[in-house]
């Protein structure tokens, strides 16, 4: 349902919430490194979430990344909106132009309902939750704290 740059942009903003901190910037090489995500593609990802004010770059040698606001005021949709948009949620789910209530596509009243419960799950959740959920060992994937 989302795009490559979409998957990175969601775990690249779960890895800075949960690096935060207010004196250290995130590096991109970092963020890379940790995540198996390739450094250039990266970089034009997470330019793009600077451009939708989610998060601030600094350059120099104490430069990187940070959230421009805090983790619990970060919804997950607003990472999505940001790479994908929002059309997403009202695309057909196998792919017609045309799809929509009045001309519908075989499967198009069940992907309708899944595709909101995805957009309220997202609309829901904020990188704060994921923190939390990954610091409580919920999660299957963890995250270490680096030095």
């Amino acid at each position: 349902m989302f795009s490559t740059s979409c998957h990175y942009g969601l775990q690249a903003m779960l890895y800075i919430a949960f690096h935060h901190s207010d004196d250290k910037n995130i590096e991109l090489k970092q963020i890379a490194k940790d995540q198996g995500i390739p450094k250039h593609f990266l970089s034009k990802i997470l330019q793009q979430l600077v451009r939708y004010e989610l998060l601030i770059s600094m350059k120099g040698p104490t430069g990187g990344f940070k959230l421009n606001r805090p983790a619990d005021d970060i919804a997950l949709i607003e990472i999505v909106d940001a790479i994908d948009g929002l059309g997403i949620f009202t695309q057909c789910g196998i792919g017609f132009k045309q799809c929509d209530d009045s001309q519908p596509c075989p499967i198009h009243n069940d992907f309708k309902g899944v595709r909101n419960q995805v957009r309220e799950l997202f609309e829901s959740k904020t990188l704060k939750d994921l923190v939390e959920d990954v610091n409580l060992g919920n999660s299957i994937i963890g995250l270490k704290k680096s030095d």
